[in-house]
């Protein structure tokens, strides 16, 4: 078994993230004109990117913004 150990004088504080990589969605959506488009993320199964869309509009408390999934397809629709 291999390892290393490393002397350190303090634990580095934590970085946090400042948005999500799904606001640049919600943003180019809000700013669009269409009120229904379909989202599709390359790698991603479609129930997680309504998940994570989910948490970002609630997040950001956008309330004119509705995330669903139908025939497995993911819609962003603007109410």
């Amino acid at each position: 078994m291999k390892f290393d150990l490393t002397p350190l004088a303090e634990k580095p504080t934590r970085r946090y993230r400042k948005g999500s990589k799904y606001d640049p969605i919600l943003d180019s959506f809000m700013e669009g004109e269409a009120d229904l488009v379909e989202v599709s993320i390359e790698g991603k199964e479609t129930n997680y990117i309504r998940t994570q869309l989910n948490k970002r509009i609630e997040a950001r408390a956008v309330e004119d913004v509705k995330v669903s999934v139908i025939n497995n397809v993911v819609y962003l629709e603007k109410i």
